[in-house]
Protein backbone atom coordinates (compact mmCIF):
# COMPACT_ATOMS: atom_id res chain seq x y z
CA UNK A 1 0.00 0.00 0.00
CA UNK A 2 1.51 3.38 -0.92
CA UNK A 3 2.97 5.45 2.23
CA UNK A 4 0.47 8.37 1.30
CA UNK A 5 -3.02 6.31 1.75
CA UNK A 6 -4.87 5.11 4.85
CA UNK A 7 -6.78 2.06 2.83
CA UNK A 8 -6.56 0.83 -0.33
CA UNK A 9 -8.38 2.27 -3.54
CA UNK A 10 -11.71 1.70 -3.54
CA UNK A 11 -12.20 1.39 0.44
CA UNK A 12 -14.13 3.23 2.64
CA UNK A 13 -17.99 3.85 2.81
CA UNK A 14 -20.47 3.42 -0.43
CA UNK A 15 -21.94 6.56 -1.51
CA UNK A 16 -25.62 6.58 -1.06
CA UNK A 17 -26.34 5.86 -4.70
CA UNK A 18 -24.57 2.99 -4.70
CA UNK A 19 -26.52 1.11 -1.38
CA UNK A 20 -29.52 2.39 -2.31
CA UNK A 21 -30.03 2.37 -6.21
CA UNK A 22 -33.28 3.62 -6.20
CA UNK A 23 -32.48 6.45 -3.88
CA UNK A 24 -31.84 9.34 -7.17
CA UNK A 25 -33.90 8.19 -9.55
CA UNK A 26 -36.50 8.92 -6.96
CA UNK A 27 -35.05 12.12 -6.01
CA UNK A 28 -35.39 13.04 -9.45
CA UNK A 29 -38.90 11.90 -9.44
CA UNK A 30 -39.72 14.10 -6.67
CA UNK A 31 -38.05 17.07 -8.08
CA UNK A 32 -39.64 16.66 -11.89
CA UNK A 33 -43.25 18.06 -10.92
CA UNK A 34 -41.71 21.19 -10.23
CA UNK A 35 -38.86 21.50 -12.60
CA UNK A 36 -38.66 24.69 -14.51
CA UNK A 37 -37.20 25.63 -18.05
CA UNK A 38 -35.88 22.87 -20.87
CA UNK A 39 -35.45 19.25 -18.89
CA UNK A 40 -32.26 19.30 -21.15
CA UNK A 41 -30.28 22.58 -19.94
CA UNK A 42 -27.16 21.95 -18.16
CA UNK A 43 -28.83 24.05 -14.84
CA UNK A 44 -32.10 23.12 -13.77
CA UNK A 45 -33.66 24.38 -10.54
CA UNK A 46 -36.41 23.22 -7.83
CA UNK A 47 -38.57 25.45 -5.79
CA UNK A 48 -39.21 22.48 -3.25
CA UNK A 49 -36.92 22.95 0.60
CA UNK A 50 -34.40 20.36 1.14
CA UNK A 51 -35.61 19.46 4.24
CA UNK A 52 -38.87 18.54 2.62
CA UNK A 53 -37.28 16.55 -0.09
CA UNK A 54 -35.30 14.24 2.33
CA UNK A 55 -38.85 14.11 4.10
CA UNK A 56 -40.84 12.38 1.18
CA UNK A 57 -37.91 10.42 0.43
CA UNK A 58 -37.79 9.18 4.00
CA UNK A 59 -41.47 8.22 3.40
CA UNK A 60 -41.11 6.15 0.98
CA UNK A 61 -38.50 3.68 2.44
CA UNK A 62 -34.86 5.77 1.99
CA UNK A 63 -32.77 6.80 4.94
CA UNK A 64 -30.90 10.34 3.41
CA UNK A 65 -30.64 14.13 5.14
CA UNK A 66 -31.25 16.69 3.58
CA UNK A 67 -27.73 17.49 3.53
CA UNK A 68 -27.01 14.71 1.37
CA UNK A 69 -29.94 15.87 -1.00
CA UNK A 70 -28.77 19.02 -1.38
CA UNK A 71 -25.40 17.38 -2.67
CA UNK A 72 -26.94 15.54 -4.66
CA UNK A 73 -28.94 18.08 -6.48
CA UNK A 74 -25.46 19.58 -7.19
CA UNK A 75 -24.52 17.22 -9.00
CA UNK A 76 -27.64 16.91 -10.99
CA UNK A 77 -26.60 20.50 -11.49
CA UNK A 78 -29.42 22.19 -9.85
CA UNK A 79 -29.19 25.01 -8.10
CA UNK A 80 -31.29 27.62 -6.01
CA UNK A 81 -32.39 30.96 -8.10
CA UNK A 82 -34.53 33.72 -7.83
CA UNK A 83 -36.95 34.98 -9.96
CA UNK A 84 -35.48 37.24 -13.13
CA UNK A 85 -37.05 40.36 -14.75
CA UNK A 86 -37.14 39.96 -18.22
CA UNK A 87 -40.71 39.89 -20.00
CA UNK A 88 -42.30 43.15 -20.64
CA UNK A 89 -46.02 41.86 -21.53
CA UNK A 90 -47.58 42.52 -24.46
CA UNK A 91 -46.01 45.34 -26.41
CA UNK A 92 -48.05 47.90 -28.14
CA UNK A 93 -47.79 47.38 -31.55
CA UNK A 94 -46.44 51.20 -32.34
CA UNK A 95 -44.80 50.87 -29.09
CA UNK A 96 -40.95 51.59 -31.40
CA UNK A 97 -42.54 54.28 -33.72
CA UNK A 98 -43.68 56.26 -30.32
CA UNK A 99 -40.18 56.23 -29.16
CA UNK A 100 -39.02 57.38 -32.30
CA UNK A 101 -41.60 60.05 -32.42
CA UNK A 102 -40.69 61.38 -28.95
CA UNK A 103 -37.15 61.06 -30.21
CA UNK A 104 -37.98 63.09 -32.66
CA UNK A 105 -39.74 66.04 -30.71
CA UNK A 106 -37.00 65.72 -28.02
CA UNK A 107 -34.00 65.91 -30.43
CA UNK A 108 -35.83 69.24 -32.11
CA UNK A 109 -36.45 70.98 -29.10
CA UNK A 110 -32.93 70.39 -27.82
CA UNK A 111 -31.63 71.53 -31.02
CA UNK A 112 -33.80 74.58 -30.81
CA UNK A 113 -32.51 75.05 -27.34
CA UNK A 114 -35.95 74.77 -25.13
CA UNK A 115 -36.62 73.07 -22.03
CA UNK A 116 -36.92 69.32 -22.18
CA UNK A 117 -37.47 67.70 -19.11
CA UNK A 118 -38.72 63.94 -17.88
CA UNK A 119 -40.88 63.51 -14.83
CA UNK A 120 -42.10 60.87 -12.55
CA UNK A 121 -42.34 59.69 -8.95
CA UNK A 122 -39.74 57.52 -7.11
CA UNK A 123 -41.01 54.75 -5.08
CA UNK A 124 -42.58 56.42 -1.72
CA UNK A 125 -40.24 56.00 1.24
CA UNK A 126 -41.32 55.32 5.15
CA UNK A 127 -40.16 57.98 7.49
CA UNK A 128 -38.07 56.02 10.79
CA UNK A 129 -35.31 54.21 11.12
CA UNK A 130 -36.50 51.64 8.76
CA UNK A 131 -34.28 49.22 6.66
CA UNK A 132 -32.64 50.66 3.68
CA UNK A 133 -30.88 48.20 0.71
CA UNK A 134 -27.81 47.89 0.15
CA UNK A 135 -24.49 47.74 2.35
CA UNK A 136 -21.94 50.42 3.13
CA UNK A 137 -18.39 50.57 4.96
CA UNK A 138 -18.55 50.22 9.04
CA UNK A 139 -16.62 48.99 11.29
CA UNK A 140 -16.62 44.90 11.42
CA UNK A 141 -19.36 43.62 14.22
CA UNK A 142 -21.24 47.03 13.93
CA UNK A 143 -24.00 47.24 11.67
CA UNK A 144 -26.58 49.78 11.73
CA UNK A 145 -29.70 48.99 14.18
CA UNK A 146 -32.76 49.53 12.44
CA UNK A 147 -36.11 48.22 12.81
CA UNK A 148 -37.74 44.47 12.28
CA UNK A 149 -40.99 45.21 10.79
CA UNK A 150 -41.42 48.10 7.94
CA UNK A 151 -44.69 49.99 9.54
CA UNK A 152 -45.46 53.34 8.69
CA UNK A 153 -44.64 55.67 11.81
CA UNK A 154 -48.19 58.23 12.14
CA UNK A 155 -46.24 60.54 13.54
CA UNK A 156 -43.23 60.43 11.09
CA UNK A 157 -45.27 59.84 7.99
CA UNK A 158 -43.72 58.42 4.45
CA UNK A 159 -42.37 60.80 1.94
CA UNK A 160 -43.40 60.73 -2.25
CA UNK A 161 -40.38 62.17 -4.54
CA UNK A 162 -41.52 63.64 -7.22
CA UNK A 163 -38.70 64.23 -9.96
CA UNK A 164 -37.35 66.34 -12.88
CA UNK A 165 -34.83 65.81 -15.02
CA UNK A 166 -33.77 68.45 -16.85
CA UNK A 167 -31.49 66.24 -20.34
CA UNK A 168 -29.63 69.64 -21.79
CA UNK A 169 -27.81 70.91 -18.09
CA UNK A 170 -28.16 67.12 -17.03
CA UNK A 171 -29.88 68.56 -13.53
CA UNK A 172 -32.29 66.88 -11.47
CA UNK A 173 -34.89 68.56 -9.29
CA UNK A 174 -37.21 66.38 -6.92
CA UNK A 175 -39.69 67.87 -4.35
CA UNK A 176 -40.41 65.66 -1.08
CA UNK A 177 -44.35 65.04 -0.50
CA UNK A 178 -45.83 64.59 2.69
CA UNK A 179 -49.06 62.62 1.87
CA UNK A 180 -50.38 61.73 -1.42
CA UNK A 181 -49.22 61.18 -4.99
CA UNK A 182 -51.51 63.38 -7.07
CA UNK A 183 -51.23 65.77 -10.56
CA UNK A 184 -51.66 68.81 -8.59
CA UNK A 185 -48.22 67.64 -6.53
CA UNK A 186 -47.01 66.97 -10.04
CA UNK A 187 -47.47 69.86 -11.64
CA UNK A 188 -46.99 72.03 -8.48
CA UNK A 189 -43.52 70.19 -8.34
CA UNK A 190 -42.56 71.48 -12.11
CA UNK A 191 -43.92 74.72 -11.32
CA UNK A 192 -41.67 74.87 -8.34
CA UNK A 193 -38.76 73.75 -10.79
CA UNK A 194 -39.52 76.53 -13.45
CA UNK A 195 -39.23 79.67 -11.31
CA UNK A 196 -36.32 78.73 -8.95
CA UNK A 197 -34.40 77.06 -11.73
CA UNK A 198 -36.27 76.57 -15.35
CA UNK A 199 -36.84 80.04 -16.20
CA UNK A 200 -33.38 81.51 -15.48
CA UNK A 201 -31.50 78.81 -17.92
CA UNK A 202 -33.91 79.25 -20.33
CA UNK A 203 -34.92 83.27 -20.34
CA UNK A 204 -36.99 83.11 -23.11
CA UNK A 205 -38.68 79.90 -24.04
CA UNK A 206 -41.17 79.35 -26.85
CA UNK A 207 -42.36 76.16 -25.40
CA UNK A 208 -41.18 73.43 -22.64
CA UNK A 209 -41.54 69.78 -23.69
CA UNK A 210 -42.37 67.18 -21.32
CA UNK A 211 -41.75 62.96 -21.34
CA UNK A 212 -43.99 61.03 -18.75
CA UNK A 213 -45.01 57.37 -18.22
CA UNK A 214 -48.10 56.74 -19.21
CA UNK A 215 -49.25 55.97 -16.02
CA UNK A 216 -49.45 57.51 -12.48
CA UNK A 217 -50.16 60.68 -11.41
CA UNK A 218 -48.81 62.59 -14.75
CA UNK A 219 -50.94 59.57 -16.50
CA UNK A 220 -52.19 60.36 -20.37
CA UNK A 221 -55.95 59.19 -18.91
CA UNK A 222 -55.54 61.72 -15.78
CA UNK A 223 -57.98 64.37 -16.24
CA UNK A 224 -56.58 66.35 -12.99
CA UNK A 225 -52.52 66.28 -14.57
CA UNK A 226 -53.40 68.23 -17.91
CA UNK A 227 -55.99 70.28 -15.91
CA UNK A 228 -53.20 71.50 -13.95
CA UNK A 229 -50.75 71.65 -17.25
CA UNK A 230 -53.36 74.18 -18.65
CA UNK A 231 -52.95 76.19 -15.48
CA UNK A 232 -49.06 76.34 -15.58
CA UNK A 233 -49.11 76.93 -19.53
CA UNK A 234 -51.58 80.49 -18.66
CA UNK A 235 -49.09 81.48 -15.91
CA UNK A 236 -45.90 80.82 -18.17
CA UNK A 237 -47.61 81.97 -21.19
CA UNK A 238 -46.01 79.12 -23.38
CA UNK A 239 -47.13 75.89 -24.97
CA UNK A 240 -46.49 72.57 -23.07
CA UNK A 241 -45.76 70.19 -24.97
CA UNK A 242 -46.38 66.10 -24.04
CA UNK A 243 -45.31 63.03 -25.06
CA UNK A 244 -46.40 59.59 -22.74
CA UNK A 245 -44.07 56.51 -23.12
CA UNK A 246 -45.99 53.21 -24.68
CA UNK A 247 -47.32 51.15 -22.25
CA UNK A 248 -45.25 48.56 -20.19
CA UNK A 249 -42.01 51.13 -20.96
CA UNK A 250 -42.10 52.93 -17.91
CA UNK A 251 -38.11 51.92 -17.00
CA UNK A 252 -37.08 53.70 -19.81
CA UNK A 253 -37.69 56.99 -18.71
CA UNK A 254 -34.45 59.16 -19.10
CA UNK A 255 -35.05 59.94 -14.89
CA UNK A 256 -35.08 56.54 -14.15
CA UNK A 257 -31.47 55.71 -15.18
CA UNK A 258 -30.22 59.37 -14.90
CA UNK A 259 -31.71 60.55 -11.64
CA UNK A 260 -33.18 57.82 -9.71
CA UNK A 261 -30.85 54.98 -9.52
CA UNK A 262 -27.95 57.66 -8.80
CA UNK A 263 -30.11 58.42 -6.16
CA UNK A 264 -30.79 55.26 -4.87
CA UNK A 265 -26.72 54.10 -4.55
CA UNK A 266 -26.44 57.57 -2.91
CA UNK A 267 -28.51 56.60 0.37
CA UNK A 268 -27.85 53.35 0.20
CA UNK A 269 -27.94 51.39 3.70
CA UNK A 270 -29.12 54.80 4.95
CA UNK A 271 -31.98 54.95 7.44
CA UNK A 272 -34.30 57.38 6.49
CA UNK A 273 -34.97 58.70 9.89
CA UNK A 274 -36.66 62.17 9.00
CA UNK A 275 -37.26 64.53 6.28
CA UNK A 276 -34.11 66.70 6.61
CA UNK A 277 -32.17 63.69 6.01
CA UNK A 278 -33.76 62.22 2.72
CA UNK A 279 -33.65 66.04 1.36
CA UNK A 280 -29.57 65.84 2.18
CA UNK A 281 -28.80 62.66 1.18
CA UNK A 282 -31.09 63.24 -2.25
CA UNK A 283 -29.02 67.07 -2.62
CA UNK A 284 -25.52 65.31 -2.08
CA UNK A 285 -26.24 62.90 -5.07
CA UNK A 286 -23.49 63.39 -8.35
CA UNK A 287 -22.14 61.66 -10.82
CA UNK A 288 -19.23 61.96 -12.75
CA UNK A 289 -20.55 63.03 -15.55
CA UNK A 290 -21.37 66.12 -13.65
CA UNK A 291 -25.40 65.38 -12.49
CA UNK A 292 -26.25 67.93 -10.39
CA UNK A 293 -29.55 67.40 -7.62
CA UNK A 294 -31.67 69.69 -5.76
CA UNK A 295 -34.17 68.55 -3.40
CA UNK A 296 -36.90 70.87 -1.22
CA UNK A 297 -39.39 69.77 0.71
CA UNK A 298 -43.51 70.40 -0.02
CA UNK A 299 -45.26 70.11 2.85
CA UNK A 300 -48.82 70.87 1.31
CA UNK A 301 -51.46 68.73 1.98
CA UNK A 302 -52.54 67.27 -1.96
CA UNK A 303 -56.16 65.90 -1.68
CA UNK A 304 -56.67 62.62 -3.34
CA UNK A 305 -59.81 61.92 -5.76
CA UNK A 306 -60.42 65.43 -7.68
CA UNK A 307 -63.02 64.49 -10.17
CA UNK A 308 -62.57 67.14 -13.03
CA UNK A 309 -66.21 67.46 -14.84
CA UNK A 310 -66.92 67.34 -18.41
CA UNK A 311 -66.96 71.10 -18.73
CA UNK A 312 -63.98 71.77 -17.19
CA UNK A 313 -62.26 69.63 -20.22
CA UNK A 314 -64.24 71.05 -22.78
CA UNK A 315 -62.81 74.56 -21.65
CA UNK A 316 -59.00 73.30 -21.97
CA UNK A 317 -57.04 74.21 -24.80
CA UNK A 318 -55.53 70.93 -25.45
CA UNK A 319 -54.19 69.90 -29.23
CA UNK A 320 -53.69 66.50 -29.74
CA UNK A 321 -51.14 65.53 -32.70
CA UNK A 322 -52.12 63.31 -35.50
CA UNK A 323 -50.14 60.59 -34.17
CA UNK A 324 -51.52 59.02 -31.21
CA UNK A 325 -53.51 62.19 -29.63
CA UNK A 326 -53.84 60.20 -26.38
CA UNK A 327 -49.63 60.49 -25.61
CA UNK A 328 -48.79 63.05 -27.62
CA UNK A 329 -50.49 66.33 -27.39
CA UNK A 330 -50.17 70.31 -26.48
CA UNK A 331 -51.24 72.43 -23.72
CA UNK A 332 -51.31 76.16 -25.05
CA UNK A 333 -52.33 79.17 -22.35
CA UNK A 334 -55.99 80.42 -22.88
CA UNK A 335 -54.60 83.66 -22.58
CA UNK A 336 -51.04 84.61 -24.00
CA UNK A 337 -49.10 86.64 -21.97
CA UNK A 338 -45.97 89.27 -22.73
CA UNK A 339 -42.86 88.18 -23.13
CA UNK A 340 -41.50 89.88 -20.41
CA UNK A 341 -43.69 88.08 -17.93
CA UNK A 342 -42.61 84.64 -18.90
CA UNK A 343 -39.76 84.55 -16.79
Amino acid sequence: MPSDRNRRVGGGRKTLTTTDPGLLADLLALVSPSERGDPMSPLRWTCKGLRRLASELCEIGHKISHTVVGELLKAEKFSLQANRKTREGDSHPDRDAQFAHINTSVSRALLERQPVISVDTKKKELIGDFKNAGREWRPQGDPEEVRVHDFLIKELGRAVPYGIYDLAANFGWISIGINHDTAEFAVQTIRSWWHNVGSKRYPKPRYLTITADGGGSNGSRVRLWKRELQKLANELGIDIRVHHLPPGTSKWNKIEHRLFSFVSMNWRAKPLGSYRVIVDLISATTTDTGLVVRCELDPKVYKKGIVVSDQEMSQINLIPEEFHGEWNYTLRPQIRRRRSLIS
